[in-house]
């Protein structure tokens, strides 16, 4: 049987591999992967940087997998870095224009997704202790 814990572990180890993929290569390739013109060095510093701490957000979401259902303060710390991220991007849109197809994908995953797990881990984490002390 499918517990609502385990679809949200499921949910969260899939989720976590957008960061986790898309942070690796921005490591790897830099702001080059965006075929712009040739990056200065310190833009590609910055991007590499940058990378390196989306890699790494996506990493410390899969470390709450396991006991999704304990890891409430962490999984809200990095929702709201998640959200906050989100609504950088919002503002890029709204003062240089609309970004290409990933990063709206990525501001839904943002400013909709993340917010939405959120709520489910909390769900999760209630329900969980509510069994737990009527037992």
């Amino acid at each position: 049987m499918i517990t609502e814990r385990s679809l949200l572990q499921a949910t969260v180890a899939v989720a976590c591999l957008v960061p986790i993929l898309t942070g690796l290569d921005g490591v790897l390739r830099g702001a080059g992967m965006f075929r712009l013109v040739t990056p200065t060095a310190d833009l590609d510093s910055h991007f590499r940087y940058l990378s390196g701490i989306f890699l790494m957000l996506g990493l410390a979401f899969a470390s709450t997998i396991p006991r999704i259902e304990h890891h409430g303060p962490r999984f809200r710390l990095l929702g709201a870095m998640v959200i906050m991220g989100g609504l950088a991007r919002a503002l890029s849109w709204a003062m240089i224009g609309a970004p290409g197809l990933g990063h709206r994908f990525g501001l839904v995953m943002e400013l909709v997704v993340v917010p939405l797990l959120m709520l489910w881990q909390a769900r999760v984490a209630r329900r969980t202790a509510a069994a737990q002390s009527s037992t």
